[in-house]
């Protein structure tokens, strides 16, 4: 196929498509790239960003814009943009090399390559003249042209210790320990070793942990709240409580819309960095709806609602899914969309509802910038009080001014929106919206959660009747799903499998997990690849381990294994699970918060499992009950007839009122009639408080 420049215009990713107007003779990461620098001999620049990044947009304004730039890199350069989050391996070995040279990383990521694709060279944003202790972008470009030309060799040399370095760089949290050995730290002070290292980072001012950027961390907050329980720690399930209270109330969460920004750039979750993405919302819904089963707070419910009501409102695709995110920047200025000016509120609100201005911090100067961002600087309970307002009408009251300014905040020009649906994130909000419906005992999030999922079942497949799927999806499947995709996916079968009790997502969600077994595992270290065994475009296969601001594929599987061993009893995936927590057991303890989800899995390792059982020909009607109990690494199946097809069920007789079973490791105790009776039975076992 001939492609006329720029080739972008030929993609279908929203962030590839904002530069196909570029001077700069851009390539997608695709074959022909290569070939054209391996037949010139010529050094490749990989630029990496994503479609609602503020410092992407300013440095193609700066510099991807300008022809005199662009002639440069297209005379000495052959251009590769690529979309991190379509491509995320090729971003991870990148980033890992920028970290290598420069100590830091970021986006967009500029990357040099070797013709064959091996990094020397690496670096974040460039400004167009030289500032911040930093060289132009143009005297960069000279300085690589000029060591690729004339000491290539250096090249050559840095390039082979840059990959070396990155090859042994994921071994340095991994430990060597033979399958079977004596597993001494699966016990309870692991846990509580876990615990007190997180404490030790606790914000106990404004929550969350850790100082500015602050990011939701909605990992180590699950952590929190299943030890707590568990262990009787309420300090643990009260710094969760304290967090998403703050982080609800703070300018991070959308007080009109709904719905999170990716993080705060302050301690004190004022001041959000304002592009909200599916992935983010969608782990908070699930901690959100784990905290609600435990608190009852009010609040918690509001946010969970108000979010899906925004997701279903701005980020979903008429046919089914989600889409990716919302820009941080309109009409070029971040945040533009979402701040006030105090007059604009006057203007729109009725006298009656302007002492709200003081619930939502509104001043005439403003906390930002000379604009408002929306915050709650007291609890509603304290602000009606000191209004002296009865609390129903005061709460009918702010639901009206929140409809007001939303009415008029619609009328502004909108951040980009990037419309593709990622096969993992989905997933993820699957998860979510499982959870949620369990939770607050929500029919239709439940079933939105099962039409969500069956559409990308459909949607994302390679071929007919084949289990592979795409990774994106923009009108057309694009890339081979990765690990973290397939993870995610199996997570959401089985959350939905225990929202909807239809077996063939269960069956579906071990088929998947062969899959993974056959496709990605290494069979040296038990550990799972990003990337599966097809795909070649790559200079190395990584394996992914950190739980950054998503969990990594391999600590999902580990609680993949572990459910499916349960509900399935299954002992491979038991003794898969413990062989890669054995492999990542010191990273776990010395850094839980980087190692969140994995400290999830240790402690599913180290707590036996609550399975549950409900049998019986109301058993349907039984099992909401249990939305008001939280349990510890549990596992659910209810069947209105006998059945011997599942472990959990088997030898369970059907009657009219259907009997529950509480089992641990497969030993059940006296079944009871109600999930009453259920609760008491466990209280005094596990904590419930």
């Amino acid at each position: 196929k001939i492609y006329s420049v720029n080739r972008l215009q030929y993609e279908t990713s929203p962030y590839l498509l904002q530069h196909a107007h570029n001077p700069v003779d851009w390539y997608a990461w695709k074959p022909e790239a290569f070939a054209k620098a391996k037949e010139e001999d010529k050094p490749i620049l990989v630029s990496i960003g994503y479609s609602t990044c503020h410092w992407c947009h300013v440095m193609e304004r700066e510099s991807f814009e300008h022809e005199s730039v662009a002639k440069f890199m297209n005379d000495h350069f052959v251009n590769i943009k690529v979309d991190r989050e379509e491509r995320p391996d090729v971003d991870q070995i990148y980033m890992e090399a920028c970290q290598a040279i420069t100590g830091g990383g970021g986006w967009p990521l500029n990357c040099f390559l070797t013709p064959d694709g091996r990094p020397f060279l690496a670096g974040t944003y460039y400004p167009p003249q030289p500032a911040y202790n930093r060289p132009s972008w143009p005297q960069l470009l000279q300085h690589v042209a000029n060591i690729f030309e004339n000491k290539r060799e250096q090249v050559e040399d840095q390039a082979n210790r840059l990959l070396g370095a990155i090859r042994k760089s994921e071994r340095v949290f991994l430990k060597d320990q033979p399958a079977g050995e004596e597993a001494d730290f699966l016990q309870v002070e692991t846990l509580n070793q876990i615990y007190r290292r997180m404490e030790d980072r606790f914000d106990t001012e404004y929550g969350g942990s850790g100082g500015a950027p602050k990011f939701p961390g909605t990992m180590t907050l699950q952590y929190l709240l299943h030890y707590g329980v568990q262990q009787e720690v309420p300090s643990a399930i009260e710094h969760v409580r304290f967090s998403l209270r703050k982080m609800i109330q703070g300018g991070i969460y959308d007080q009109i819309g709904g719905g999170f920004a990716r993080y705060a750039t302050d301690r004190a979750w004022l001041i959000p960095h304002f592009e909200k993405m599916l992935y983010d919302n969608a782990l908070l819904v699930e901690v959100l709806a784990d905290a609600y089963q435990i608190t009852k707070e009010p609040l918690f419910k509001e946010a969970i609602e108000e979010t899906l009501v925004w997701v279903e409102r701005e980020m979903a695709h008429p046919e089914g899914g989600f889409y990716a995110a919302l820009d941080a920047d309109s009409e070029g200025v971040e945040g533009k969309f979402y701040v006030w000016q105090e007059q604009e509120i006057d203007d729109v609100l009725p006298t009656e509802y302007l002492t709200w201005k003081e619930f939502l911090g509104v001043s005439s100067d403003g906390n930002w910038e000379g604009t408002n961002i929306l915050w709650r600087p007291e609890s509603f309970e304290d602000f009606v009080a000191q209004n002296q307002m009865d609390p129903l009408g005061g709460k009918e009251a702010f639901q009206q001014v929140k409809e007001i300014l939303l009415k008029k905040r619609s009328e502004r020009i909108r951040p980009g929106l990037d419309d593709k649906i990622l096969l993992g994130w989905n997933a993820l909000m699957v998860s979510g919206l499982a959870k949620a419906g369990f939770a607050l005992n929500r029919p239709d999030y439940r079933e939105r959660a099962q039409q969500t999922l069956d559409y990308l079942l459909k949607t994302f497949q390679r071929e007919p009747g084949k289990l592979e799927l795409w990774h994106t999806y923009k009108g057309e499947g694009q890339y081979p799903a990765f690990l973290d995709d397939y993870a995610w996916l199996i997570k959401a079968l089985l959350d939905v499998y225990e929202v909807s009790f239809e077996t063939k997502y269960l069956n579906l969600a071990e088929q998947y997990t062969e899959m993974v077994l056959k496709d990605f595992l290494d069979p040296d270290t038990k550990l799972f690849y990003f990337t599966g065994r097809e795909q070649k475009d790559l200079p190395m296969r990584r394996k992914e381990l950190y739980d950054n601001a998503v969990p990594s594929g391999n600590s999902t599987m580990v609680l993949n294994f572990q459910r499916l061993g349960s509900l399935l009893n299954k002992n491979a995936y038991r003794e898969q699970a413990l062989v890669m927590l054995q492999a990542v057991q010191e990273a776990v303890r010395k850094y839980p918060g980087s190692f969140a989800r994995w400290s999830l899995g240790l402690f599913n390792q180290v707590i036996p499992s609550n399975e549950i059982a409900i049998v019986g020909q109301n058993a349907w009607k039984k099992v909401w009950g249990l939305s008001n109990i939280f349990l510890p690494n549990r596992v659910l199946m209810i069947s209105e007839e006998a059945q011997d097809e599942y472990p959990l069920l088997a030898d369970k007789p059907s009657k009219e009122d259907a009997l529950v079973y509480w089992c641990q490791q497969y030993a059940c105790r006296q079944p009871v009639s109600s999930i009453e009776e259920l609760e008491q039975l466990i209280v005094g076992k596990t904590s419930l408080n």
